[in-house]
């Protein structure tokens, strides 16, 4: 198997949202499928549906977080320096808009855009990579194409 990049503060996201979903989570569940069962016909009984259905959607999760961190190589950004790279946090603006922008370059497991988080698999961290300070990219995104200039390249 492929091993999975992932930043320090990512792994220990997953480590925390693990460690929650195994003994906060389950053991809630597993009490309400118990309370629910005690209510009696369990065709009809939606507490119990819905905590089984609930209580399918923790293993998995369970499970897909296990298979994460078995597959994850840890990168710790601050050891790097250079060009755009998996950890790096660029400020790129756009040549159209005159629009900062900061994202920091992250594995796909931990991955939101909306707290800055990029996907290293999307087009423009794919663009970004190799870049250096000054350079401008040319990006195709699902919106059209899109040109930024990048300003600062940080590994914090």
């Amino acid at each position: 198997m492929e091993k999975i990049l992932i930043t320090r503060a990512g792994f220990t996201a997953l480590e925390t949202e693990l460690k929650t979903l195994k003994s906060k989570e389950r053991p809630a569940v597993i009490q309400a499928i118990a309370e629910a069962r005690e209510l009696g016909d369990l065709k009809e009984n939606a507490e119990y549906h819905s905590a089984r259905e609930k209580q399918g959607f923790i293993e998995g999760r369970i499970k897909e977080i296990e298979a994460v961190m078995s597959l994850a190589e840890v990168i710790d950004p601050t050891k790097l320096n250079g060009a755009v790279k998996f950890g790096a946090t660029v400020t790129v603006v756009d040549e159209d808009t005159d629009e900062e922008k900061t994202w920091q370059i992250v594995g796909e497991h931990e991955a939101n855009i909306d707290k800055g988080l990029l996907n290293i698999k999307s087009p423009i961290a794919r663009a970004l990579i190799g870049k250096d300070e000054g350079d401008s990219v040319e990006v195709r995104t699902p919106g059209g194409e899109k040109s930024y200039e990048i300003l600062s390249i940080e590994f914090k």
